[in-house]
Parts: structure tokens; C-alpha cells; sequence
């Protein structure tokens, strides 16, 4: 599985540009008006590991295979979207089938580029989204809790769970705080996920900065800096200039331009990385002659499940799993030296995978 991060932010804020790049197409049409994404534009991109290369260096892999990430570019915001102001029903509709939420935010001063609310304040803007979503997420629970009357005087238990879960994130949302602080216990953990509370979606604020800024940010970055850390969620500094031009280039070029800035990697590199820490995703790997491939799994998988990733028979089937560790792999030139050393290990049923396993997974068809 790859995941799927929805880019969000007020119009102008160089969200579609920033798209563009990330996905090295033109499909957003980036223009200096508000609304000029009318329909989400959706774009893969492989998520880049150097470990994979180095795998199939040694395996002498015919193919390289990285797991895939999904960008999702959503129809500027404005102030009213709860109430279906600018293109906020839309809006609201494609967020919920997002696994996070990329706010990108205007951190760079430019007189030609107009913004909407007719001056540069990320923290503002941040705000004005999370209160949007916060009021839609209200409106929303008091639609279902509504709806659960009639149920909860029969005394339905799934009603009465869904509806004591809709309590606690309004009772959050009314405190003027989204529904992800809501603490909530391991067996009420599906039914929450269920509800699909706009405000439950991680948060990564993405600081879009001038070209000149991107290595250090400059006094708006460090504002969301300071927003970010208070709230627990975390932030990317990204020229989405810079990831234009880099987009345009072959890699050695890009390379070269990156170092130039004073840059050690692509603003997709620490965007990427940062969706992984921020919805705890993990990758292992399989190698063969055939081909060398990356899977994403999330931290705490066990190998039945990960091996269910691949297909659902390996799932079912599951016998145990041959696990090499990726610094064993490297250190002992593949599966043969690994073996050899003794670095092999068969996993049962109960084993969580760990980041960088490399393995093979036996089953009963």
C-alpha cells in the first residue's frame, strides 16, 4: 500500500504549483486566480529509497519496483466552505478520502501574486482551513446523531458506541479544538476511524517559501514552526519554485541545482518522509532476480499481514516468513551470505515486520 495525501490550502498559495512538480506533470493548471483547480487532480509518484537500488545492485534485480504515493491536489478553500461558500462542499467531499492533510501555506511575500484574504499571515490561514473543517465536521454530527434516535431507544450497541464517539469529538470540536485530540481506546478504534471526521486527518503544514529561503525559512516558517510543534503535528519548508525547476531537469542536473542552493535532497524526499513519520508508515522489501520492490506497510504489522499487501492469498495462506534484516543483506552481499551467517530467520505468524526487513513469504495456496 502507498498512501494518500490530499494538498490543501486558501487559493494562491502556490498548492497547484507546488503539485506540478511533486508529480512532474502539468495536469494542475497553476494560474494566479482563485478556483483554477476545479477537480482534484490526482498523481503518483515513487517514493524514493536508496536501499532499494543498493538491494538490487546485489540481487541483480532486472527491475526496481518502488511503493507509490499518491498526491492529491483539492480545490482551493475559502472562508464559508462549511456553509458551501467557493468550492467548499467539493472541498469537504474529496479531504475525507485523503489518509492526511498537506496544508500548504503562503510563506513568501510577492506583490504580484494575490492573496485572497489581501495579506501574507500563514498562521491565519491555517486557522481559517481547521476552522472550516471544524465547523463541517460539527454540522456533520449533528446530522448523525440525529439520525441515531430511533436506534439507540432499541438499544443498538453499534448505535451506541458511534454515538458516544460522535459525543466526545463534539464535546472536542465545541472546545474549539479538532477531533483528533480526542483520546480514543484500542476497541473503539475502528468504529472512530468509520466515522470519517474531517479534523481526525493528520496534519502536515507544508511552509511554501521563497527561492532564496528554502535552506533556513524565513519569520513566517518559523511562525508555523511554532504553531506546528504547540499542536503536535509537524512541518516541511519547500520552495515550490525551486521543485518546479528541479521537476523540468534530468537527474544529475537536479542534483547539481540542488547543491547549488545549499539543498541536500528534493522537497518530495522530506515531504514524503514526513507523510511516513506523520501516519507511521514503514517499508519492507522483496528481492529476487526478477525484480526488487518496495512495500508500505504500517508500523505494528504483523507478517500474515504484510503479506497480504502483495495478495490475499499470502494472507490466508501464511506458513512463515524468511526475513533478512536490510543491514544484513547489505553487510553479507545477499540472501546466500546472509543465510550462510546464520542472518536468516523464519517468522511465524505473531512477527511484526520491522522497517527495511527484507523478505519471502511462504503459504499454502
Amino acid at each position: 500500500m502507498g498512501f494518500k495525501m490530499g494538498i490543501v490550502g486558501l487559493p494562491n498559495v502556490g498548492k497547484s504549483t507546488l503539485f506540478n512538480a511533486l508529480t512532474k506533470t502539468a495536469s494542475a493548471q497553476a494560474a494566479n486566480f482563485p478556483f483554477c483547480t476545479i477537480e482534484p487532480n490526482v498523481g503518483e509518484v515513487g517514493v524514493p529509497d536508496a536501499r532499494l537500488d543498493k538491494l538490487a545492485a546485489i540481487a541483480g534485480s532486472k527491475q526496481i519496483i518502488p511503493t507509490r504515493m499518491t498526491f492529491v491536489d483539492i480545490a482551493g478553500l475559502v472562508k464559508g466552505a462549511s456553509k458551501g461558500e467557493g468550492l467548499g462542499n467539493q472541498f469537504l467531499a474529496n479531504i475525507r478520502e485523503v489518509d492526511a492533510i498537506a496544508h500548504v501555506l503562503r510563506c513568501f511575500e510577492d506583490g504580484d501574486v494575490t492573496h485572497v484574504e489581501g495579506r501574507v499571515d500563514p498562521v491565519a490561514d491555517a486557522e481559517t482551513i481547521e476552522t472550516e473543517l471544524m465547523l463541517a465536521d460539527l454540522e456533520s454530527i449533528e446530522k448523525r446523531r440525529a439520525g441515531l434516535v430511533r436506534k439507540l431507544k432499541g438499544n443498538d450497541k453499534e448505535a451506541q458506541q458511534q454515538d458516544r464517539l460522535l459525543a466526545d469529538a463534539q464535546a472536542m470540536l465545541e472546545d474549539g479544538k479538532p477531533a483528533r485530540l480526542v483520546e480514543v481506546d484500542a476497541e473503539d478504534a475502528k468504529a472512530w476511524r468509520m466515522l470519517q471526521l474531517l479534523t481526525t486527518k493528520p496534519v502536515l503544514y507544508v511552509c511554501n517559501v521563497g527561492e532564496s529561503e528554502s535552506v533556513e525559512g524565513n519569520e513566517h516558517s518559523a511562525k508555523v514552526a511554532e504553531m506546528a510543534a504547540a499542536q503536535g503535528n509537524s512541518h516541511v519548508i519547500i520552495s515550490a519554485q525551486i521543485e518546479e525547476e528541479i521537476s523540468q531537469l534530468e537527474p544529475e542536473e537536479a542534483q547539481m541545482f540542488l547543491e547549488e542552493m545549499g539543498l541536500t535532497e528534493a522537497g518530495l524526499d522530506r515531504l514524503i518522509r514526513a507523510g511516513y513519520e506523520l501516519l507511521h508508515l514503514e517499508t519492507y522489501f522483496t528481492v529476487g532476480p526478477k525484480e526488487a520492490r518496495a512495500w508500505t506497510i504500517r508500523k505494528g504489522t504483523s507478517a500474515p499481514q504484510a503479506a497480504g499487501v502483495i495478495h490475499g492469498d499470502f494472507e490466508k495462506g501464511f506458513i512463515r516468513a524468511e526475513t533478512i534484516a536490510y543491514e544484513d543483506f547489505i553487510a553479507n552481499n545477499g540472501e546466500q551470505g546472509a543465510k550462510e551467517a546464520g542472518k536468516m530467520r523464519a517468522e511465524g505468524k505473531s512477527y511484526i515486520v520491522q522497517d527495511g526487513d527484507v523478505m519471502h513469504f511462504l503459504f499454502n495456496t
